[in-house]
């Protein structure tokens, strides 16, 4: 499905369309939303200060595994605008769910799937893994310092060191509870989030 924002062409992938229909099916809709409206947020919070700046991606492709933002203005861009551009997308999920939260406490249960969302979406995507701010993060700090070589070496390592120690534990999880796969998902889709990006740094 494709459709225009502004000058920027959005593509989702008909499997995403098709992971609806099976949420629908198997009752958990709310939890799919919650998690859909976290991601929306977080990359709305990329997009805005891309367009502050006066960068508009050409592409946003919406699959399975990721949404790819196709920016090729990043190398022409300023250390601190990549810096900003990159950390706002956690900042944006961070900062929904303070109200959220605060409305949970104070209010209605309802807004806690929400508080939740946020919150996980933000701490997911600051992890140092290649394929998530975080690791995109790192890579922008070591690439000032260091050559692109050595940061992109010390990226895959941080990387391996943080996926397997997490999949082991995916696995032991697994088995010790009541088929608890949640952690092993995570980590089959980090997986195949960096196949995806096919060792992409940018």
């Amino acid at each position: 499905m494709r459709f225009k924002l502004l000058s920027t062409e959005v593509i989702i992938s008909y499997l995403l369309i098709c992971l609806s229909a099976i949420c629908i099916i198997m009752g958990i809709l709310k939890e799919y939303i919650c998690c859909l409206f976290a991601v929306i947020i977080h990359e709305t919070g990329h997009l805005i200060p891309m367009y502050l700046y006066g960068y508009s991606p050409d592409k946003i492709t919406i699959t399975l595994f990721e949404i790819s933002i196709f920016d090729k203005y990043r190398e022409k861009r300023t250390f601190k605008e990549n810096l900003i551009i990159i950390f706002s997308g956690p900042f944006a999920n961070f900062i929904c769910f303070i109200p959220f939260y605060l409305l949970y406490l104070f209010s209605n249960k309802i807004f806690m799937p929400f508080a939740f969302a946020n919150l996980s979406v933000c701490l997911f995507n600051l992890l140092p893994v290649m394929s998530l701010d975080g690791g995109q993060l790192l890579y922008l700090i070591l690439s000032r310092h260091l050559s692109d070589r050595i940061s992109e070496k010390i990226i895959s390592a941080v990387t391996f060191i943080f996926l397997f120690p997490l999949a082991a534990l995916g696995f032991l999880l697994l088995f010790s509870s009541k088929y608890n796969f949640s952690l092993l998902f995570i980590c089959v889709y980090l997986i195949f989030s960096l196949v995806c990006r096919n060792n992409r740094y940018y």
